[in-house]
């Protein structure tokens, strides 16, 4: 993704357009798109500021993160809980999240699973 353009060029267009120049023959003078030329003009009557919002970010985790104080003291409780089970019980009390989504929640929460399936016993090999 690129960067947005400078709020140099954003200001210059949009007094361009509150000096009399109509949006398009702004966009075409300082080379920009006229779709632009129309948003930073709106922004700039809205806000007072043709500043870019922020780009990317997480804006979702938020959701899964109020019940992190839960969640992980049922991690706590019950070591060998899985992910389903957990989106299991969330989702009896109203609140669906992906297995995934819950992984990434231990994730950041530094909780590890280190699972090992039952294996034979191996003569030759101590484990």
């Amino acid at each position: 993704m690129t960067a947005p353009l400078s709020n140099d060029l954003r200001l210059r267009v949009v007094l361009a357009i509150e000096n009399g120049l109509s949006r398009r023959a702004a966009a075409v003078k300082f080379d920009v798109s006229v779709a632009s030329a129309v948003r930073w003009h709106r922004r700039y009557k809205r806000t007072g500021s043709v500043e870019p919002d922020a780009v990317g970010g997480d804006r979702h985790s938020h959701r899964v993160e109020a019940h992190a104080a839960r969640v992980l003291g049922w991690i706590d409780a019950q070591r060998d809980l899985t992910l389903v089970e957990i989106a299991d019980r969330l989702a009896e009390e109203g609140h669906v999240f992906a297995p995934a989504t819950i992984w990434r929640l231990l994730d950041r929460h530094n909780y590890t699973v280190n699972k090992r399936l039952l294996m034979p016993a191996n003569r030759s090999v101590t484990m």
